[in-house]
């Protein structure tokens, strides 16, 4: 089931109130309390949560959806606060909850199996792997794919994993399908993605829907979304030179 808020607030809203919220918290966050769950309903619907857990602030907690989105909610379920949570550390504002995202992010694809990607290698040494959300019928993932062998030359590691944007109906988990399917899935993938017809047949075991799940699982909405080692997501094609510059690989 999917869930959306019609609404989101501002940083600054949502610094104030998260500010209000702790100054008139009274009880001990150490622990959930047991059904803030079950208060979690809006319009009629019981939200998908994956998990609740304290946050920095005193007496809010820290929502996480099914989605990937997470929001923040008082003990009682009462006040939502849909939106990043940020800490002034000396001036500088640090995005608690994207940091919480990467790592969870970094988490959900160490379950992935290596067999169950298309890499491409550098052909020396690796010196950064990331992982790129893709789908074959994506005129951006084939233009990232056309840079990949540049990328590899400086050393960045590749690894596929499939996100039909049309969902498991359309043409492209059929495409994606086939890919996984193929004897050579990385020739496979780059003459999918140069729009050529793939042989073979598509209705082979694969881990297209339970990929698709995971990236909907970490709020991916588009394709291409990369990956990178640390847990931050790209959203959208990136030149090679930008991506080099964000692993750090300039020289």
């Amino acid at each position: 089931m999917s869930f959306a808020f019609p609404f989101r607030l501002t940083l600054t809203g949502a610094l104030m109130a998260g500010a209000l919220m702790a100054q008139s918290a009274q009880a001990d966050d150490t622990d959930v309390p047991k059904d803030l769950t079950d208060r979690l309903v809006v319009n009629g619907q019981s939200m998908p949560v994956r998990a609740v857990e304290p946050s920095p602030v005193q007496g809010l907690y820290e929502v996480q959806l099914e989605s990937g989105q997470t929001l923040y909610s008082d003990a009682e379920g009462k006040y939502l606060l849909v939106g990043d949570l940020y800490r002034n550390d000396d001036g500088q504002m640090v995005n608690l909850t994207e940091q919480k995202q990467q790592q969870h992010r970094v988490e959900l694809l160490k379950q992935v199996d290596d067999e169950d990607v298309v890499v491409f290698r550098p052909a020396g040494e690796v010196k950064a792997v990331i992982n790129v959300f893709t789908d074959t019928t994506c005129p951006y993932c084939r233009k990232f794919h056309e840079e990949v062998p540049e990328l590899n030359k400086h050393g960045i590691e590749v690894r596929y994993l499939a996100f039909p944007r049309s969902g498991m109906n359309g043409e492209g988990a059929r495409e994606l399908s086939q890919v996984w399917c193929s004897d050579n899935r990385s020739e496979a993938m780059t003459r999918a993605k140069q729009g050529k017809k793939l042989k073979g047949t598509a209705s082979c075991d694969t881990p297209i829907a339970s990929q698709f799940a995971l990236g909907k699982q970490m709020a991916i909405q588009g394709t291409p979304a990369l990956i990178l080692p640390d847990g931050r997501m790209i959203p959208g094609y990136v030149p090679v030179e930008r991506l080099v510059g964000m692993l750090g690989l300039e020289n």
